[in-house]
């Protein structure tokens, strides 16, 4: 390890990388509907619920409509796996990449989206709830996965986001509290929804009991019945509004699911709801969740957080005194009932309800395993199920097997156009590139029609305190450059964002950036960069930018998180691991990209990796600084006085790579030898790493120091691809 100065790292920072271009293509659902082909998925369990390996395409039966249908497509698709995208695209009429030569995604990471119904949580099942999240973040995580904590309250806030970033998922379930909602009823004896229910649907026994209690009272039991069915409509009312409320938030969870790549599995956890009759606005909205479901390639799986319940009565409140046992008799079906809303969200779309256990971490984790494998069925649509934007039922079964269980979607709803919308289309007006920036930074997803990336360092620097330095790269292969003073040019309009934890913008920036091709070249270079830097203090931040091809209106837009330490704490923290590829991956690009900070510096003859791809040729090279380590103390006593002097902390470093979890580098712990360092504050470390050895794939570095005097550790990671 050579030491060299922060000034370097400043320069380092601020200098400009080159970035390759990667495509970000607009992937499609999991079940769509076009002029090609239809797809679902569909999953099949024996008996002990182990998914069943092996089937073929004549096995199985479709009917669209309860008609007969040709199955045009068939594959066995291991979900986030490398080749599920090509298959998907392939389903979809497309060809299969690894036909095609084309380069496949590497180490694709499942999507996993959890919706908390907090409207309908109590105490006890939310505590459940945060054990559950708790459990999948740190135990089925796995290294490339993405999730989504929502809840119907939107207590969650900014952090509502998907992401891999497992401390945003912490903050995000630490921010779940319990909020359920109550029912306005003062009057006695009390009168539950179920009861409410009940009598909206002429139950005799529920209805007798309460006209029964005003009569006693001298209500006439024809005012009293009136009475009675006006309450409990009342109720109904009220039950609604807040079932409404939830299912549209997950309605809206569900659409911004159609951004997202691949099939979606989507944990809805509730102590579940009441329906009402079959023509209420909750059946309506709950149907049109399934169709949007189906379109946006979501499976959702229900919880009932309240586990395993025998009856729904509430202890803590007086029960009502029914000598004749009507109310008891009406309430033998309240359970099942309420899980009814469940129950049909998670069957309609091909999951499971996970009901009637206690152990609802290892429900999630099975349904986990059992949707990373399914089979994709494609059939081709008839012209009338490409316009008329009508529900269709799916019915999928396999031929002679009926001791298998055949999980799939019940409907999809066809590529019918509102003709309003298209008129809206229209008459809007052609967005500025301004308003196109301002979408793409607010989008739940990034753009990927121009390839934008962004990476972000966090240092403390003498004199100049924490700085959060924020670099993108634009790339300029996919950009129309025109002949402007004979010289090839083009114009980027550029922005970024930089929210807090709780979504306030705390810092701004945009800019024009004018592509020239150099002297006497034919074409500028691969990709642009830009840097900018902002004083930090220490917390949970995350960095949005954007870019727009203002000539063709092309917009791409890239984010990342980053927790920056609170150094004022004295406790043991490290910066960002500030990474560079050896230049020998670059040797035609132009010399001036590299970082020179004289030979001697361990960063020269490479670059700052800004898009976190590696040639398999190059080596990685990173640097970190060590904050806040102890240092050891002696006191030297002389004639006259005794004084304390600070020497060298003892601090040890371990390297290791991961892939999918598994260590593939794992190196000795080392000590760093700290006495020739005149800035004990801030203790550099730097080392670089062979990538030739190493498969093409999606990796994790990360350091770890230990500070042996505080007997304390802290650790950073960096995320990168070899290509």
């Amino acid at each position: 390890m050579r030491a060299f100065s922060i000034f370097a790292v400043i320069c380092l920072c601020a200098w400009g990388a080159s970035g390759q271009q990667q495509p970000g293509p607009n992937q499609t659902d999991v079940i769509t509907t076009d002029t090609v082909l239809v797809q679902t998925d569909v999953m099949v369990f024996d008996s002990r619920g182990n998914f069943v390996d092996g089937l073929k395409q004549d096995q199985f039966a479709l009917k669209i409509d309860g008609k007969p249908r040709p199955i045009s497509f068939f594959e066995r698709i291991k979900a986030g796996s490398r080749n599920e995208e090509a298959q998907l695209a392939a389903a979809r009429g497309g060809n299969m990449a690894s036909g095609t030569g084309a380069p496949l995604p590497l180490d694709r990471g499942r999507t996993v989206l959890f919706f908390v119904d907090d409207v309908h949580l109590s105490i006890g099942g939310m505590n459940q709830t945060r054990r559950l999240l708790s459990h999948f973040v740190d135990s089925d995580m796995t290294q490339n996965d993405e999730a989504a904590i929502t809840s119907a309250n939107g207590q969650i806030g900014f952090l509502q986001q998907l992401t891999g970033n497992k401390t945003v998922l912490r903050k995000a379930i630490e921010r779940l509290v319990p909020r359920s909602y109550s029912i306005r009823d003062s009057e006695r004896p009390p009168m539950s929804e179920h009861q409410a229910l009940l009598i909206e649907q002429n139950d005799d026994d529920v209805i007798g009991y309460f006209v029964d209690v005003l009569v006693r009272d001298g209500v006439p039991r024809d005012a009293a019945d009136r009475m009675v069915r006006a309450r409990a409509s009342e109720i109904i009312v009220q039950s609604a509004h807040f079932a409404l409320a939830s299912l549209t938030a997950l309605h809206a969870l569900i659409r911004s699911a159609a951004q997202m790549p691949g099939r979606k599995v989507l944990f809805f956890i509730s102590d579940g709801f009441f329906l009402g009759n079959g023509g209420s606005e909750v059946m309506l909205r709950l149907r049109e969740l399934t169709s949007e479901a189906a379109r946006t390639g979501v499976v959702i799986y229900s919880v009932d957080a309240r586990g395993l319940i025998a009856t729904m009565s509430d202890v803590s409140q007086p029960a009502d005194f029914d000598p004749t046992g009507r109310l008891q008799r009406a309430s033998i079906g309240e359970i099942s009932t309420s899980q009814e809303a469940l129950h049909a969200l998670a069957i309609d779309t091909g999951g499971r309800a996970l009901f009637n256990t206690n152990d609802l971490s290892h429900a999630v984790t099975t349904a986990l395993q059992e949707t990373s494998t399914y089979y994709l069925l494609a059939w081709r649509p008839q012209s009338e199920e490409q316009k008329s934007g009508k529900v269709r039922r799916i019915e999928v079964a396999l031929v002679g097997r009926p001791e298998l269980i055949v999980r799939s979607r019940r409907g999809f709803t066809d590529s019918g156009v509102d003709s309003s919308a298209k008129a809206k289309t229209k008459d809007a007006q052609t967005p500025t590139p301004a308003d196109e920036l301002r979408q793409a930074l607010r989008s739940a997803v990034p753009n990927n029609s121009l390839p934008v990336h962004v990476s972000l360092n966090f240092l403390n620097a003498p004199q100049r305190g924490s700085i959060l330095a924020t670099s993108m790269s634009v790339s300029t292969d996919s950009l129309t450059l025109e002949t402007v003073n004979d010289v090839l040019t083009t114009f980027v309009d550029i922005a970024g964002l930089v929210f807090d934890d709780q979504g306030n913008v705390v810092k701004s920036f945009s800019k024009k950036l004018t592509i020239k091709a150099s002297a006497g070249a034919t074409n500028p270079p691969s990709s642009i960069s830009y840097n900018d830097y902002m004083p930090i203090k220490g917390g949970l931040y995350q960095v949005r930018v954007a870019a727009s091809d203002e000539k063709h209106h092309r917009v791409g837009s890239a984010r990342e998180w980053i927790e920056v330490p609170d150094l004022d704490s004295k406790t043991l923290a490290l910066s960002s691991l500030i990474v560079a590829e050896k230049a020998s991956a670059i040797d035609n690009q132009d010399s001036s990209d590299a970082v020179h900070d004289k030979e001697t510096s361990p960063f020269a003859n490479f670059r700052l990796n800004i898009d976190h791809h590696f040639a398999r040729s190059s080596h990685l090279r990173f640097l970190s600084f060590i904050y806040n380590a102890k240092l050891n103390s002696s006191v030297i006593a002389t004639a006259n006085s005794a004084s304390e002097t600070k020497s060298a902390p003892d601090l040890a470093v371990q390297l290791q790579v991961f892939r999918d979890g598994e260590p593939v580098i794992t190196e000795p712990l080392r000590k760093i030898e700290a006495d020739s360092i005149a800035d004990l504050a801030r203790v550099p470390y730097a080392a670089d790493i062979s990538l030739a050895e190493m498969q093409p794939g999606r990796y994790i570095l990360q350091l770890t120091v230990i500070d042996r005097l505080a007997k304390t550790s802290a650790s950073q990671r960096f995320n990168f691809q070899i290509d």
